[in-house]
C-alpha cells in the first residue's frame, strides 16, 4: 500500500481568463510536514480548497486520503482536519459550546468530545479556558484552540491555511511544536504560509509563483540548489521578473 496520502497531477483551476493554479503536479506521504509557500495571491489557497474538496478543478486530478476530491468531496471532508485563513471558531459561544458544536458536526458523541475537549486543553494548558467566550481570549490562544478543534476527529491529515498570520513569534513558535507533535503520531500536515522563516519548520516545501510550483525540495536541498543561506533568499530568487497575481 502506497504511503503517500495526497497526490495531485496537473492540478488546474481557471476563474475565467485567470489562471489560479495552474498544472500542479505534487505527492505527501504519511506523516510529512508539507509546505505550500508562495507570496499572498500566489495560488496557495485555492490548490487547499480543491484538495479539501471545497473547490472544483477545473481540470487535471487529485486524490487525498485515497478519495477522488472531484467525485468523493464528502469522504475527503471526513478524512481530514482544516483550519482556515480566517478564525472559525464562534465568538459569541464558550470554548466548551465550539466543541460540541463542531464533534456533533463530525458525529462524535458528547462523552468522547468532552473527553477530547479536556484532554486537548490540558495539554496546552488551557483548561482554565473552557467556558470562556472565545471572543474573550487572546489571538494565540484561538490560534492553537482552532488547531486543536482541526483535529478533534482525529483525522490522518489536516490542511492549516496560513495559520500564523498576525500572531506574535512565541505564539508562532508554539503553534509549530503543536504541529510537530502531531506529525510525530503520524499525521499528515499540509500548511501554506508566506513566512518563509517557516519554511525551515517543514519536510519538504513547495514555491508557487504565479498560480505554478517552481521548486520542491527539502528546504536543505533548495538552498543549496540556489546557493542561498536562507528560505526568503530562494524565494527571492524564484519570484525575480514575475508579476505576483
Amino acid at each position: 500500500m502506497s504511503d503517500k496520502v495526497i497526490i495531485a497531477k496537473d492540478l488546474t483551476r481557471k476563474f475565467g481568463n485567470f489562471v489560479a493554479v495552474d498544472a500542479v503536479s505534487f505527492e505527501v506521504s504519511k506523516g510529512e510536514i508539507f509546505g505550500f509557500l508562495g507570496a499572498n495571491g500566489a495560488g496557495k489557497t485555492t490548490a487547499m480548497r480543491m484538495l479539501c474538496g471545497l473547490l472544483a478543478p477545473t481540470s487535471g486530478a487529485a486524490s487525498v486520503a485515497g478519495f477522488d476530491i472531484a467525485s468523493q468531496t464528502e469522504m475527503v471532508k471526513k478524512h481530514i482536519g482544516y483550519m482556515s485563513q480566517k478564525f472559525s471558531m464562534y465568538g459569541d459561544l464558550t470554548v466548551k459550546e465550539n466543541f460540541l458544536f463542531y464533534g456533533g458536526v463530525y458525529g462524535l458523541k458528547r462523552k468522547v468530545i468532552l473527553e477530547r475537549l479536556d484532554m486537548m486543553l490540558g495539554l496546552l494548558q488551557l483548561r482554565e479556558a473552557t467556558n470562556s467566550l472565545v471572543d474573550s481570549l487572546p489571538l494565540g490562544w484561538k490560534q492553537k484552540l482552532s488547531f486543536s478543534l482541526a483535529t478533534l476527529h482525529q483525522p490522518g491529515i489536516i490542511f492549516l491555511d496560513e495559520p500564523t498570520g498576525g500572531v506574535d513569534p512565541i505564539a508562532r513558535r508554539q503553534f509549530w511544536d503543536l504541529i510537530y507533535e502531531a506529525a510525530n503520531d503520524g499525521v499528515t500536515i499540509f500548511v501554506t504560509t508566506h513566512y518563509m522563516d517557516e519554511a525551515e519548520y517543514c519536510d519538504r516545501v513547495s514555491i508557487m509563483v504565479d498560480g505554478k510550483i517552481e521548486a520542491l525540495d527539502s528546504p536543505e536541498n533548495l538552498r543549496k540548489q540556489f546557493n542561498a543561506e536562507s528560505m526568503d533568499a530562494v524565494f527571492q530568487e524564484l519570484a525575480r521578473g514575475t508579476s505576483t497575481k
